[in-house]
């Protein structure tokens, strides 16, 4: 069994019409002043939507110190390059790859290189200058970046004729500051002669030395040389007998680098 609602009459239907249009009227009139008022207020916002207005300089401060604090332990944001050191790179030539030169009675030239390197450290240390003492192809070059490095090597045993004696130094060219480099190649050359006595051997600088791996290794404003410290022939007693005297005469050009000491000043060999 169905239950049916009651049908209104027409009089009923007639007197509830007025009525009707007059509440759907009023829902429009709202409905159109609501429109208005969210139009009204979407565009002030765009007005104020500018970094001038919307952020004032101390709050973008604000933001840009809270995206660069360590909240969770992982560092501040990475620059685009990496902060020079205040530190020193000795490379100990072919030591950790080769024996480099090896004389008749088993003196090889790694151990020279490394002894002087080693000695050069601890004088520098002992001026207040930090020190890394590198392998020949240590994984530490690849973008070293500190206010020097310097490669200590040796050369040959063999006697090549009475003039095969000295010391040689070459720079790396192919650096952003080349009048760094300069500085620091005539630093060496100006006190390593004037502490040993040995004469610049010029002549026989050789591409391996002009072209030495680790120039084109380091960060190109780290100013680098390298320095062949003797003839492990002709030069072999102050190469082994007085690595001390040596070594002081690489740790002098370096300090009258780091120091900007005046290349001639007087002083005499230590």
């Amino acid at each position: 069994m169905s239950i049916n609602q009651p049908e209104k009459n027409s009089s009923e239907q007639s007197s509830e019409s007025p009525r009707l249009a007059a509440k759907n009227g009023l829902s429009i009139w709202i409905a159109v002043q609501n429109i208005l008022s969210i139009a009204v207020i979407t565009a002030t916002l765009f007005t104020l939507w500018t970094p001038s207005r919307l952020f004032s300089d101390q709050t973008l401060r604000n933001i840009i110190i809270t995206l660069q604090r360590d909240d969770e332990g992982i560092g501040q944001l990475p620059t685009s390059t990496p902060p020079i050191q205040q530190r020193i790179g000795i490379v100990a030539g072919h030591w950790g790859n080769d024996s480099g030169a090896v004389c008749t009675d088993g003196l090889t030239e790694v151990e020279t290189n490394l002894r002087i390197a080693s000695l050069v450290k601890e004088y520098l240390n002992a001026e207040g200058i930090e020190v890394d003492l590198l392998q020949e192809f240590d994984r530490k070059l690849y973008q070293y970046r500190a206010i020097a490095l310097v490669s200590i090597h040796n050369d040959s045993c063999d006697y090549v004729g009475d003039t095969a004696t000295g010391y040689k130094v070459s720079a790396a060219v192919a650096n952003s500051f080349p009048e760094k480099t300069a500085r620091l190649t005539d630093c060496l050359i100006n006190r390593y002669e004037r502490a040993t006595g040995l004469s610049f051997h010029a002549n026989t600088i050789t591409p391996d030395m002009t072209s030495y791996h680790a120039f084109n290794e380091i960060y190109t404003d780290t100013p680098a040389a390298i320095i062949e410290t003797g003839f492990l022939n002709l030069d072999r007693v102050i190469l082994t007998k007085e690595p001390e005297r040596v070594a002081r005469g690489v740790a002098d050009g370096i300090l009258c680098f780091v120091r900007n000491e005046p290349i001639n000043d007087g002083r005499s060999a230590q």
